[in-house]
C-alpha cells in the first residue's frame, strides 16, 4: 500500500512540474485510450455477434446472385466497415494532436525561462531550470503518450481491414 502511495505522490509531483500543458495532455491520453479500448471491445466483442446477424439476414434471402441482391450484399459489407472504423480517425487525430501537445509545453517552458532571465539574468539557476523542466517533461508526456498509441491504432487498423475483408468473403459463398 505505501508503494501505491509512493508512486501516487510521484505522478502527483509530475503532473505538478509539468503545469498546465501537461494536464491537458493527460486529459487528451485518457480520451485516446478510452477510445481504443472501446474499438477493441467492438472489434473482438460485438462485432462478430453484429456478423452473425448479418450472415442470417443474407442466407434467409432466397435470391443471392441478381444485381439487387449484389447491391443489397454491398450494402451489408458497408454497413459492417462503417461500424468498424468508427472512432478510429479520433484516435489518428488524437496520436497527432499529442506530440503538438507536448511542443506547446516546450515553448511555455521556454518562455518561462527566457523570463526570468529578463528579469534575473544567468544568475537565477533555479528560476530557469523550473522552465526548462516544463518543457521536457511536456514533451515527454506528449511523445511517450503518441507513442504508446501508435501500435494500438496500427493494430487496431489492420483487425478492422481483415474484418472487413472477412465479411465479404463470408457474404459471397453460398
Amino acid at each position: 500500500m505505501e508503494a501505491l502511495t509512493n508512486n501516487l505522490f510521484n505522478i502527483q509531483l509530475l503532473l505538478e512540474s509539468g503545469g498546465l500543458i501537461l494536464w491537458a495532455i493527460l486529459i487528451a491520453s485518457i480520451v485516446m485510450w478510452t477510445l481504443i479500448m472501446e474499438r477493441y471491445l467492438f472489434v473482438y466483442i460485438i462485432h462478430p455477434k453484429h456478423v452473425k446477424t448479418l450472415l442470417s439476414e443474407w442466407h434467409e434471402r432466397t435470391e443471392r446472385s441478381s444485381w439487387y441482391a449484389h447491391k443489397i450484399r454491398e450494402g451489408l459489407v458497408s454497413e459492417s466497415r462503417a461500424a468498424l472504423k468508427q472512432n478510429l480517425m479520433s484516435i489518428r487525430t488524437l496520436i497527432a494532436a499529442l506530440p503538438m501537445l507536448g511542443l506547446l509545453g516546450t515553448v511555455d517552458g521556454m518562455i518561462q525561462t527566457f523570463d526570468v532571465l529578463t528579469v534575473f539574468g544567468t544568475g537565477n539557476a533555479r528560476g530557469m531550470a523550473g522552465g526548462i523542466s516544463i518543457a521536457l517533461i511536456t514533451t515527454m508526456g506528449g511523445l511517450l503518450a503518441a507513442l504508446s498509441g501508435m501500435y494500438f491504432s496500427a493494430h487496431l487498423e489492420q483487425r478492422v481491414t481483415r474484418a472487413v475483408d472477412n465479411v465479404a468473403d463470408a457474404l459471397r459463398r453460398d
